[in-house]
């Protein structure tokens, strides 16, 4: 009688894959996020093989959420590995304050997509102008009342 050795951790990592691929998480939709110089933010969220029609993007508040559906292949084929998953992911991205949810931009092209958040005009960096005041004028003003109190005209003292 032959006999087969049991590996528990094989058994654990198969019945963990196969949670994985049922539960679809934010580890399987990579993301780059930057920001593109002083105007904008940029996410490039990685999505292949979802059709574009099913992408759904939501804005409530400060986050901003990404959905989208890959459906499973209906081959009638026995699988040998199945690695790829199916169903609806989704991704949610907490959206500091400063930027103009209004005007995000959204394309997807190459199994990517990717968003544009723009930065607020009044939350970008700007220079402040300083303006010097006429002093000279001030100190010319100032300079003739010290003469006016210096002979005692107009000091209000009888002579």
């Amino acid at each position: 009688m032959k006999m087969t050795a049991l590996d528990p951790f094989r058994e654990i990592e198969r019945l963990l894959g196969t949670a994985m691929r049922q539960a679809p998480s934010a580890a399987a939709i990579p993301m780059d996020l930057y920001r593109s110089g002083d105007d904008a933010f940029v996410a490039k969220i990685d999505l292949p093989g979802v059709d574009p029609d099913s992408i759904d993007i939501d804005v409530d508040d400060r986050t901003l959420t990404v959905r989208a559906e890959r459906r499973p292949e209906e081959a009638e084929a026995q699988w040998l590995v199945r690695e790829r998953p199916a169903g609806i992911f989704a991704r949610q991205l907490t959206l500091g304050r400063g930027l103009a949810t209004d005007r995000i931009e959204a394309g997807y092209a190459d199994g990517v997509l990717t968003l544009t958040i723009p930065v607020a005009e009044e939350s970008k960096p700007r220079k402040i102008q300083v303006t010097a005041s006429d002093r000279t004028a001030a100190i010319e003003q100032g300079s003739s009342s010290g003469e006016q109190q210096a002979t005692g005209e107009g000091s209000g003292q009888r002579q």
